[in-house]
């Protein structure tokens, strides 16, 4: 008698009409997908007992952070402009990686230089360029987990696409991250497409260096002029192309200059009671532990996971949705997302989904326990409450996502990450592509933009100027 929103929290700039991002998604969706807006607070940085707000509409978003800290006015200022500068760069970054080759190879340093000034650097080297202030960095970062990788580790150029992502608040899909699919689904079938689910594909199927189609788990094959794969650089390279067009190529090599990002647990809560009366936020709240930085934090809770979580993210799914109710009367969801090493869970690599056993069952308890008591704290009205709660575990992900490792975002986004010229749409391969996150970048936004650039890539056109404009 629940639903939950598997991965979609918030998206950014839904409530600016003229955004790339809101063209684009109008564009896939034939403008069916309708936004609510989060509200004026669309994420609480919550350090020990000290909560600061980001809050919508960038005046408002320096002032509140000017007030919080008067004496660190310049370095916040440096640091927005920093964050439009990074953002700048990335148009003809992106636009290279859809040119044919050789133009591709010939423009590639002057379409490139501006970016990695910004990409190459990780987040912390360019704040600590910025400020001393050791609360007001960890503030800045606390947006860490929506990239997931720490501000040591993460380039300076992601965390910055995250940051501008939401200076115009956040937004969540009326009647929940299904109607994505079911917007879209009416757009691709009107162009003759299909969307097929409970469809295993066991390889791409290539001869003479040519991709011309599929063959299933079930022994089916389904033929095609192109072949696209949205599901990952390992997966794609490890599990559906031939093991000699792999070797041929060399394509595991490209793998070794790559890491897979960050593993999760998400606790699923099920509520009695409507978000109103439970009085639930819109605002995610993100919870760190005190005196230590992010890096600090994760490093004490990798060696020994009964350390503090080094980052919790609560989210009120039921709250952002005003349709919520008409769905799921009188009953409320709640998410709550921590860092959890995939490396805990492989006593049970080779068990099956739901099949895990009594000890598999029992870490998942400690860990749903101690992420209650985190929540607890920041909503004690919602104790007694709970009808129900479910942990994913990374091998969760691994089961539904077929990521090796669990990851929740693909490929890490350090900087020499984006240093990799192999992540691009085409492939040695004739005709066949690849798309999706580690293409662009993590998450809903970076897969749709992966998508556009695919799609440019296969047919030459500019689909971005077409959709978005000039």
């Amino acid at each position: 008698g629940y639903e939950w929103d598997v991965g979609i929290h918030y998206i950014g700039d839904m409530q600016r009409p003229k955004s790339a991002m809101k063209k684009l998604f109008d564009y896939v969706t034939d403008s069916k997908l309708k936004w609510a807006d989060m509200g004026e607070v669309y994420d609480r940085i919550i350090i020990g007992d000290t909560s600061y707000d980001l809050v919508k509409g960038l005046e408002n978003f320096k002032k509140q952070l000017i007030d919080y800290f008067p004496e660190e006015k310049e370095a916040i200022l440096q640091y927005i402009d920093l964050i439009f500068a990074a953002n700048r760069t990335a148009g003809k970054f992106y636009m290279n990686k859809a040119l044919p080759p050789f133009i591709s190879k010939l423009l590639y340093g002057w379409m490139t230089k501006p970016f990695f000034k910004y990409a190459d650097q990780t987040t912390d080297e360019v704040l600590r360029k910025l400020t001393k202030n050791e609360e007001l960095i960890k503030v800045l970062t606390g947006q860490y987990g929506d990239y997931g990788l720490s501000p040591k580790e993460s380039s300076f150029f992601m965390h910055s696409t995250v940051v501008k992502h939401y200076f115009g608040g956040g937004s969540f899909p009326i009647g929940g991250s299904s109607q994505i699919v079911k917007t879209i689904d009416p757009v691709i079938e009107a162009s003759g497409g299909s969307i097929l689910i409970k469809a295993e594909v066991d390889q791409v199927i290539i001869e003479n260096n040519k991709a011309i189609g599929v063959k299933m788990v079930d022994g089916k094959t389904i033929s095609s002029t192109y072949v696209i794969s949205g599901a990952g650089l390992v997966t794609t390279y490890d599990k559906l192309l031939p093991i000699d067009i792999v070797q041929k190529y060399a394509l595991k090599s490209q793998l070794k200059k790559v890491n897979p990002s960050v593993s999760h647990a998400c606790l699923y809560i099920g509520l009695e009671g409507s978000p109103e009366e439970l009085g639930l936020p819109k605002t995610n709240l993100w919870l760190y532990p005190e005196g230590m930085d992010h890096d600090q934090c994760i490093k004490n809770y990798i060696a020994d996971i009964e350390q503090e979580f080094p980052v919790v993210y609560v989210s009120f799914p039921a709250a952002k949705d005003p349709d919520w109710s008409n769905r799921y009367p009188g009953k409320s969801t709640i998410d709550i997302i921590t860092l959890l090493p995939y490396e805990i869970f492989s006593d049970w690599e080779n068990s099956d989904w739901m099949k895990r056993g009594e000890s598999y069952e029992e870490l998942k308890e400690s860990i749903s326990q101690r992420l209650l008591e985190k929540l607890y704290e920041q909503l004690p009205q919602v104790k007694g409450k709970i009808r129900h709660y479910e942990l994913s575990s990374p091998l969760t992900t691994k089961h539904f996502m077929n990521y090796s490792k669990g990851e929740i975002y693909g490929l890490d986004h350090s900087p020499s990450r984006f240093r990799q010229k192999f992540l691009v749409p085409r492939t040695p391969i004739k005709n066949f592509y690849l798309t999706g996150q580690d293409i662009v970048t993590e998450g809903v936004g970076g897969a749709l933009f992966a998508g556009l650039l695919t799609a440019s890539a296969m047919t030459g056109k500019n689909f971005m100027k077409k959709i978005v404009g000039p």
